[in-house]
């Protein structure tokens, strides 16, 4: 019987448990991964907490990223087969799936093979982070050599993901971070610029190294009152992704600054792309090809073992990483 993370109310990394479950057959459309390694991610922090797009059904799998190997395959599955060393990309409803765990059974047409290079570890580090930053940055934001990009709460793995795609792509990645504690850090990770926030103003920075133009491509997963400030930041026709709510507060519409610029405020989620299957042949050709020079490279902030699960969740809230946290089965 595999052992199987779940959860059975909402609440903090110690609602977490370590269940044994009987050994589960895919469906149709479905296949079944022995995992390897599962990543973490700030949406199954705030699924857990009952703060996310869709609220768990308890009890509760979570988990959106894994790699493994497939050990069963359902009816109706093209294009996969037992054997296959596999990561998933997030294109699920964790209310139906969850990967944490030595066992999972996931859609077939969102498992992806990872480069052999990789260790299990680094493709459980993979999906989540660069398909965000593909599809906001690069397949609705055109992003183009010469660009400035705003990447704020850069230091996630989703953060570090942008800065390497911006990079790769002939642009200016402009990297802010709350303390000075990982400035150094996002300035090792590749950003041309680190803006301490608690310290620095903003925007004024942001017009200091635009020659006063602004970002036109701002990727920020905090939003709230916050928003006000990258307004500020962004140039004319300028565009601000939302992808994420850290802030847990309401986001003001910036009036003003939309107005006089012409800005464009957008929600953002992964699923435009992971629900899509032309976006997400690009979103996958992309990243194989970034993995392949060496453009893109997973950045592991720490690992843990299955039965530090509770640790890891912890380790995430305390927002002390820079890059992925994984955990190891």
């Amino acid at each position: 019987m595999p052992r199987i993370v779940r959860f059975h109310k909402i609440g903090g990394p110690e609602v977490l448990q370590l269940e044994e479950l009987a050994l589960e057959t895919p469906g149709p459309g479905e296949v079944r991964l022995k995992v390897e390694a599962f990543g973490l991610n700030r949406a199954e922090v705030l699924f857990r907490q009952g703060f996310y797009l869709e609220r768990p059904k308890t009890p509760s799998r979570i988990g959106y990223e894994a790699a493994g190997v497939v050990d069963a395959v359902g009816p109706d599955v093209s294009g996969v087969k037992v054997g296959d060393r596999v990561g998933t990309i997030p294109g699920f409803s964790m209310r139906k799936y969850g990967v944490y765990g030595e066992s999972a059974i996931v859609p077939a047409n969102i498992v992806a093979p990872y480069p052999a290079n990789l260790s299990p570890v680094e493709g459980a580090a993979i999906w989540m982070q660069y398909m965000t930053a593909y599809g906001a940055l690069v397949e609705l934001g055109r992003l183009a050599k010469g660009d400035f990009v705003l990447i704020t709460a850069a230091s996630s793995s989703v953060g570090l993901a942008a800065i390497q795609i911006t990079k790769w792509l002939g642009a200016t990645a402009i990297a802010t971070t709350r303390g000075a504690a990982k400035q150094q850090a996002l300035l090792q990770a590749g950003a041309d610029h680190v803006i301490v926030t608690d310290t620095e103003d903003l925007p004024r920075r942001v017009k200091e190294i635009t020659d006063g133009r602004g970002a036109r491509l701002i990727f920020d997963p905090v939003a709230g009152p916050f928003i006000e400030k990258l307004a500020k930041a962004a140039a004319f026709g300028g565009i601000i992704f939302e992808y994420g709510s850290l802030a847990l507060a309401p986001t003001p519409f910036p009036f003003a600054e939309a107005l006089g610029k012409g800005l464009s405020v957008r929600g953002y989620t992964l699923f435009e792309i992971s629900g899509h299957s032309e976006k997400l042949a690009r979103g996958k050709q992309f990243v194989y090809d970034g993995l392949k020079v060496g453009a893109l490279k997973p950045v592991i902030a720490k690992t843990f073992k299955l039965e530090e699960v509770i640790e890891a969740h912890r380790y995430m809230e305390s927002n002390e990483q820079v890059g992925k946290i994984v955990v190891t089965v």
